[in-house]
């Protein structure tokens, strides 16, 4: 089977930043896979920048005061930034099928470019730097929940988030995709 990836679901108490004890984790850990039209959990469109067999592990934590993200990545290009954000949709065999940004509050206006909506405290940002040996992790929390069946995946793309007024929110191409069964 081509599905190297695990989920585990756990009621577990997690020390939170946010000053509470988490009441739920999600764990989502395995290996990126060329979209060739399988079912795999991780997808890599770009072979060089996130190469097949490269490691990711996405962790979500949830309080009563809100939600934290942590992206973990293994074996990626090294020495690089890399924008990452947590989509509507799930990974499908093309880049688009992600769908656009999760937000809180919902940009009327498709694309979302407006900082007032595109920006960190409304939406899951995950920018990473990599290391010489292509690790790289950030973290996110916000003060909101995921709306259920509403955050599908963890698109990776290919440079840091913008965040000037007609750009916010835009980190160029979309790299690599990661399943992920939030809230």
């Amino acid at each position: 089977m081509s599905l190297l990836i695990s989920v585990v679901a756990t009621a577990m108490a997690i020390a939170s930043p946010m000053g509470a004890t988490a009441a739920q984790a999600l764990v989502v850990d395995g290996q990126f896979r060329a979209a060739d039209g399988g079912t795999h959990r991780a997808v890599t469109f770009d072979g060089t920048a996130i190469p097949a067999g490269s490691r990711v592990t996405v962790i979500e934590s949830t309080s009563p005061d809100g939600t934290r993200v942590e992206l973990r990545v293994g074996g990626v290009q090294a020495n690089r930034v890399f924008g990452a954000h947590v989509h509507t949709q799930a990974c499908g065999t093309t880049p688009a099928a992600s769908g656009p940004h999760y937000q809180n509050v919902k940009d009327p206006k498709q694309p979302s470019t407006d900082p007032q909506y595109a920006n960190a405290q409304n939406e899951v940002w995950l920018d990473f730097t990599t290391d010489a040996h292509g690790d790289g992790a950030a973290v996110s929390t916000v003060q909101w929940r995921f709306r259920a069946g509403e955050a599908r995946s963890v698109v990776i793309h290919d440079h840091g988030t913008a965040t000037a007024s007609g750009q916010a929110g835009t980190a160029g191409a979309r790299l690599a995709c990661v399943n992920v069964p939030f809230d």
